[in-house]
């Protein structure tokens, strides 16, 4: 083609590649493997038809052999059906033989049976023709036997020619998928060449679009050559333009820069001549100075807001005292509120002087300021309980006058073994055994402290009624538990409360989380007993369609061994 040519002569006079050469030889080549797979797509199709015409061949001389099989197997069932016509017939002239020898039989009898009083005819003379017509009988019979036999070899034959044709029909009928299916495959290849044809015809419009837009950028490119060879005298002339423009911006630069140290000497004079009439205070500050000025009043602007954030801190912290002591004076107006009625239950049990050992109990529980150590052990707090106790006991037999105050010791006791319980319980989860021992034995000895002065009281609060209320006083002066421990109490009581709700709260979104999960769980379950039922649905279904396929086959079978 000249296009081409044009082309390549376009190629060799330009040195540098263009982008739509490029493209050019891309289409070309896609041409050319386009060009190879329909080749091959040609010789496929070629190779296909050559088969199909084979199997076109194979398949009318198996139908050719089928034809005679089918004849051959019409005369040998008509020549079966006039063999059975032909048994049945000496079937029925045996059975006649046989009557008819029955028959003789019984009127040789008769005729024996008649002649004893007659002369004597010779048996020989009735019974030879008898015999000499059963003989013939058992030879048909014989000769009847062998065409049965005959006649069954035959039918085997025929058996094992019908299951060949079977076979051979099998055969015939896989062919025949086999070329069906050749026949999809050749109609597929005929859409696919007819859609590599459509798309080779794209090609070449658009490589024939491709080759004159070739030639149009190839004038193009001639007009925009010539246009730059006119162009470059233009270029000179504005090149020298730029030199010239480079070298004016440098003289200016220069004489800014003169222009700038002139003014900083004419600044430096004006100041030198300013400060000569002027006071040291109102001359003009160099600029060393200020800046050394400036970093001090930084300096001193930092501390001052150093000094800020620690007042902004303590005030912080004096809130939260005064939120701690608010707290405090709470819990002691509740405590006082609490220790007014515990007054009101001693009014009413008027309790009696104490003794030395009742106020070292005393002293122990209101002054114990080993218990806010979590240091200190706890055999020796059970220890003081212990001797407290005996003393308590001991003072209960000697009298009465001090009966109501051992109730209010073991009162006491019971309130600083609950102190003891919740120091010990915060202390150290390795001393709840030792506390729960000790809440046992503690438990123990209030009910006997209580039946002991209970059952004394019975006897005795008649005649004391009156030294009971003179002490009264007392009683109502002393202290029962120190504020501070009360404090720490209530405090510790309101934090085990919040840890508890905390705990239950997170306890009930665990539940809540497990409840979903086991949600999940169901649903999972749900779904998977879903999916086995459909499976095995479906392979019942499979098993289902395939026993009645081999019925079917069996029943094919039967049908074919029963012709």
């Amino acid at each position: 083609m000249p296009a081409f040519e044009e082309l390549k002569q376009w190629e060799l006079s330009v040195s540098q590649p263009d982008p739509v050469v490029f493209e050019l030889n891309r289409l070309q080549n896609l041409l050319k493997e386009k060009d190879k797979e329909l080749g091959v797509a040609q010789g496929e199709i070629k190779a296909l038809r050559a088969a199909e015409a084979l199997k076109t061949k194979a398949v009318e001389e198996l139908e050719n052999e089928i034809s005679k099989l089918d004849g051959k197997l019409r005369a040998s069932e008509i020549r079966l059906q006039q063999k059975n016509l032909e048994i049945k017939r000496l079937n029925d002239e045996k059975k006649d033989a046989l009557a008819a020898q029955y028959a003789a039989e019984v009127t040789l009898r008769r005729v024996h049976a008649n002649q004893k009083d007659d002369v004597a005819v010779p048996l020989e003379s009735i019974v030879a023709p008898l015999e000499a017509n059963i003989k013939i009988y058992k030879n048909k019979i014989a000769l009847l036997m062998e065409d049965k036999k005959a006649l069954e070899r035959l039918t085997k034959s025929k058996e094992a020619a019908l299951l060949e044709t079977e076979r051979i029909l099998r055969s015939a009928l896989e062919r025949a998928l086999i070329v069906e299916e050749i026949q999809n495959q050749n109609f597929e290849l005929k859409r696919q060449i007819e859609i590599f044809q459509e798309e080779n015809r794209i090609l070449e419009k658009t490589n024939r679009q491709k080759v004159l837009e070739v030639e149009k950028l190839s004038e193009t490119i001639q007009e925009l050559e010539e246009a730059i060879l006119a162009g470059g005298a233009a270029a000179n002339v504005i090149r020298d333009y730029r030199r010239q423009i480079s070298e004016l911006n440098e003289e200016k630069r220069i004489l800014e820069r003169e222009l700038a140290r002139a003014r900083i000497s004419a600044n430096r004079v004006a100041t030198v001549v300013a400060n000569e009439w002027k006071d040291e205070r109102n001359r003009v500050m160099p600029v060393k100075q200020w800046l050394e000025e400036r970093q001090l009043l930084q300096a001193e602007m930092q501390r001052l807001r150093d000094k800020l954030a620690i007042t902004e801190r303590t005030a912080r912290a004096e809130a939260q005292l005064k939120d701690k002591l608010k707290l405090r004076l709470k819990t002691l107006e509740e405590g006082l509120k609490h220790a007014s009625g515990f007054s009101a239950n001693l009014n009413a049990i008027h309790c009696s002087p104490k003794t030395p050992k009742s106020k070292h109990i005393l002293g122990f529980l209101s002054n114990n300021s080993g218990l806010r150590k979590k240091s200190t052990p706890q055999p020796s707090l059970k220890k003081v309980i212990i001797e407290g106790a005996g003393n308590v006991a001991e003072q209960v037999k000697r009298g009465g006058d001090t009966q109501q105050k051992y109730v209010l010791g073991g009162k006491m006791l019971r309130r600083s073994l609950q102190v003891s319980k919740s120091k010990v319980v915060d202390s150290s989860e390795a001393e709840n055994a030792e506390t729960i021992a000790n809440e046992e034995t503690n438990a123990n000895f209030e009910k006997r402290c209580d039946d002991v002065v209970g059952g004394e009281n019975k006897v005795k609060h008649e005649g004391k009624d009156e030294s009971q209320r003179k002490k009264t006083a007392d009683c109502d002066g002393e202290d029962v538990v120190s504020g501070f421990l009360y404090d720490r109490l209530q405090k510790e009581v309101i934090g085990l409360r919040k840890s508890c709700e905390d705990k239950d709260t997170n306890l009930n979104n665990k539940n809540e989380e497990i409840k979903m999960l086991m949600k999940k769980i169901d649903t999972l379950t749900k779904a998977i007993e879903v999916e086995s039922r459909k499976v095995k649905t479906s392979t019942r279904e499979k098993v289902m369609i395939l026993a009645k396929i081999d019925d079917n086959k069996r029943i094919r079978n039967k049908i074919f061994t029963e012709k």
